[in-house]
Parts: structure tokens; sequence; C-alpha cells
């Protein structure tokens, strides 16, 4: 079970204790502390009007940056043909491009449209609770779901959506409100994803045309969507995309003033920075700035890396390569350095259009889940350490733990070491400070540097007792400079 709370986390690390018991150069010291400053922040009691100068003062909400990993779950009409990427029916109508153009020849009849795959979506093998158990047991802590993407059909009954929605064609189902139900009944916060604009609405193309200058789209299908989603469902983060057009074009300020002041989800939502063209990477309540977006380095505000694990797509592919994927040791090697970074990180997984989760996406997920079971400790609740990852030994990443009096500082090696481990940032003291590796018990003999920093004794271990398979973690108790 992985717990976020930070109260959970420190009876958990002081059970581990007994009483006996990077490659980006280090960053500023304040912008560690403002970064720690500002997303320990809570709900102060007052209302925010709708401009960005006072909407992104609001303290993001304690429960997301703790949460550290989620789950993201693209899944649509073009999961049905599930070929090149979820951007199929665009490449095929909007931009010809020819690869597009000759699959639709080959394998379908003359006149065949892109919402003709809706009525193939049937989702017959779909069960939200087998997935939920699924994102559980990787070790996630909220989970993002399409529930509409930039071919605009929406995966709930949605009232502003009429004969194009889950409920009344494909799988005749209320899609999101399944997941919803499911994730909280398994306690996992609940984030939802949804495309402002749409390819081929003919109202946004008016609008387009117009130089944006009229908002039909705007005012009779985004908004009452955004309002109704979060009435409907309450979600803990709304995952905003697809902007062209100015946050003022999609009232985007509107909207938040009322998220943030008088919705049901107010004091807990978390939202992104996707609201126009005008604010991603510089508004919202965590920034992604471009997608799969790993900066390597601490930023001065909470940020998000949305990434995947089929490396060209984000929805199903049926002509996927094995290559194409990432590794498991790949994957984690993201996860620590986003963490280490402040991040944080946003997996997706895509559903092919019969509702299963294809062996690798799950394998990947069980593997992770794996690893953090062991290290959770590193992971959940950290914060940035004053160095992110070590100046000396490569693939070496940071984060620090506050145990009431005590700073623990996690080294976490993407290499195992072989016999010892240099790291240099640490600066140890003789008699006090104590070194763990996670998974296993007892301490570890460490002697100080000529040159600074820690030399860590590495014992034999047997492969069959090694406590992960991936990435090692070091617990480093009462550092000189923690």
């Amino acid at each position: 079970m992985f717990i976020v709370k930070n109260v959970n986390i420190i009876l958990r690390i002081l059970i581990l204790l007994c009483p006996c018991t990077v490659e980006f150069n280090s960053q500023n010291q304040k912008v560690v502390e403002e970064f720690n400053t500002v997303k320990q922040s809570n709900r102060e009691d007052k209302l925010y009007p709708p401009n960005w100068e006072a909407l992104d003062k609001r303290p993001l909400p304690v429960w997301y940056d703790s949460a550290k990993i989620g789950i993201f779950v693209v899944w649509g009409v073009y999961s049905v043909p599930s070929v090149y990427n979820e951007w199929f029916w665009y490449r095929w109508k909007g931009q010809k491009e020819p690869k597009y153009v000759e699959f639709m020849h080959k394998n379908y009849k003359p006149g065949f449209t892109y919402p003709d795959f809706a009525s193939m979506l049937k989702a017959e093998f779909l069960d939200t609770d087998e997935w939920t158990k699924l994102f559980k047991s990787s070790g996630a802590e909220y989970v993002v779901f399409t529930t509409k993407h930039h071919e605009g059909f929406t995966m709930w009954p949605s009232n502003y959506s009429f004969n194009w929605n889950s409920m009344s064609v494909g799988p005749k189902r209320d899609i999101v409100g399944e997941l919803v139900t499911s994730l909280r009944k398994q306690d996992l916060r609940v984030g939802l994803y949804h495309s402002l604009f749409e390819w081929f609405n003919p109202l946004f193309l008016q609008d387009k045309g117009n130089n944006f200058k009229t908002q039909k789209f705007v005012a009779t299908k985004t908004m009452p969507e955004l309002y109704e989603l979060v009435n409907n469902y309450k979600p803990d983060l709304i995952w905003s995309d697809g902007c062209p057009g100015t946050s003022s074009y999609w009232n985007a300020t509107e909207f938040l003033a009322w998220l943030y002041n008088y919705s049901p989800v107010k004091d807990e939502v978390v939202t992104n920075d996707r609201w126009g063209t005008d604010t991603m990477c510089k508004h919202g309540g965590f920034l992604t700035c471009t997608d799969r977006f790993n900066p390597g380095k601490l930023q001065k505000r909470k940020w998000e890396n949305a990434m995947t694990i089929d490396k060209l797509s984000w929805g199903f592919r049926r002509n996927a390569k094995l290559e194409e994927f990432l590794t498991i040791e790949e994957l984690i090697a993201s996860i620590v350095e986003t963490i280490s970074c402040g991040g944080n990180i946003l997996i997706n997984v895509a559903p092919s259009y019969d509702g299963t989760i294809q062996p690798l996406f799950q394998e990947r997920l069980t593997q992770m889940g794996s690893w953090l079971h062991v290290n959770f400790e590193a992971i959940y609740g950290s914060f940035p350490w004053k160095y992110q990852n070590d100046t000396f030994t490569p693939r070496v990443w940071y984060t620090e733990q506050q145990i009431k009096t005590t700073k623990a500082v996690y080294a976490i090696t993407l290499d195992w070491p072989d016999k010892y481990l240099y790291l240099q940032s640490p600066i140890p003291v003789q008699d006090q400070t104590f070194v763990y590796l996670l998974g296993t018990e007892g301490q570890l003999q460490w002697t100080s540097s000529p040159q600074g920093g820690i030399n860590i004794t590495i014992p034999y271990i047997p492969y069959n007792k090694m406590p992960c398979q991936w990435a090692w973690v070091f617990r480093l108790l009462d550092l000189q400079n923690a």
C-alpha cells in the first residue's frame, strides 16, 4: 500500500530506523527554499479574482506535490483504428498525410468516415475496477483520464455533445463515471483531461476563421462541458489541453475563478497550464510546458512531466514494436530524475478499443510498483535536496525527507556500485552520520573523502537477496549539509 500523507510516511520511516542505527550542476539553495515553501502552502480563506496575477498566487493543494506519481489514460475513438497515434483523424482528413490516406484506402470501404469508428468502440472487456487495481499496484497516487480528446468525442453522457458521446454510441456507458467510482473506492485521486478545442467542430472553425474574436464554441461547448464535468464528477485535478486561441478567448480566468472560489472542489482541486496560447509554462496551478517535459534541473514552480511508455504515441498502436517502448530501467530513470528536480510524473498507458490494457503496459506498471514498494520513502512526500544530482558520480539523484528534527537525504543510483559508492555532494559527520541501503537491514560502513564527500562501502549481496532490481536508494542521516 502506498501512502502519501507526510505523517504516515514519517511513521513508516521511523519504524525502519533502529536507534543504533547526480548529472546536472547543483541548484541555488534559494531556489530550493522557494520551491519547498510554495509547495507546502494551503488554501487561504479568500476569493480569487479572474486574472492571472491573482490566480497564480493560489497555493497549490498539498496533496498534489506529495503524490508524485500519476497514471495518464489516453483512450478514445482513435483507439479503434489504433495505428500511428491518437491524432489519426486530423492527420488523415486535416493534413491528408499519405500514410494515413493509404491505410484507410487499403483497409476500409469507400465512404467510410472517422465517426464510423465510434460504433466500433465497444469496450466489451472494460472493467474499471481491474484498471484501478493495476494503477493502485503500480504505486501511482492519482489517475488522469481523457474525458474528451481533440476529436470531440466525450467519454461521458454530455448534454453538449449530442450523439457523439460514449452513452449514445459505442460503449453505451458512462466511462468517466464508472472510472471515477472505481478510483475513489481505491483512494486514488481523480484527474480529468479535457481538450478545449475540437479539430472539426464547425463552431470552433467559425471562431477560428474570425481570428477568435467570436466565442460561439466556447459559450456553447467548451465551458458548459467543463462546468458539467466539475459538478457531476468533482475531480481532484483538471488537465486542460489543446488550446489554439488565447486564454481570453477561452474565458479561462473566469472559469478558474469559479473553480477556486465557488465550485464543489474549490479547496482541493489542482489545474495545469494549458488554458490558451499565452499560458503554457507561465500560468496555472502547475506547469507542463511541453509534452515529456523533463528539464533536469530544479524549477521555481511546481511542474509535471507528462510522458509515455510508448515512445511514439499517447494512444494505443497495433503497429507498435517492442523497441519503441520504454524499458523499466528507462522508466525508473525518468521517475527519479523528475522527482529529484521537484516535478511530478504522469505516466501514460493506452488501452485498446476493447477496454483491455495490453500486457506490456501491465508489466511496466507492475515493475514500477515493485520498485516503489521498497523505495517509497525516497519518493512520496519528498522534497528536492540542495543538490539534485551528484557532482562527481554520474546517474545519482537526490531527494530528502524531514523526520522530526532530522533530515534524511536519499541518494538514488541508477547503476549498482562496485565495492564503493563515492558521493561528492553529501558531507558526513564522523560518528554522527548513518547510511542505510533501503530494503536491507543494518548500517553501511563509510569513510570521509579527503576531497570532500562520502565513500560508502558496498557489502556483498547475493543476487537473490538484492532489495530491488533496477535503481538503489541509500538513506543518509545527520549529514553536515543536510
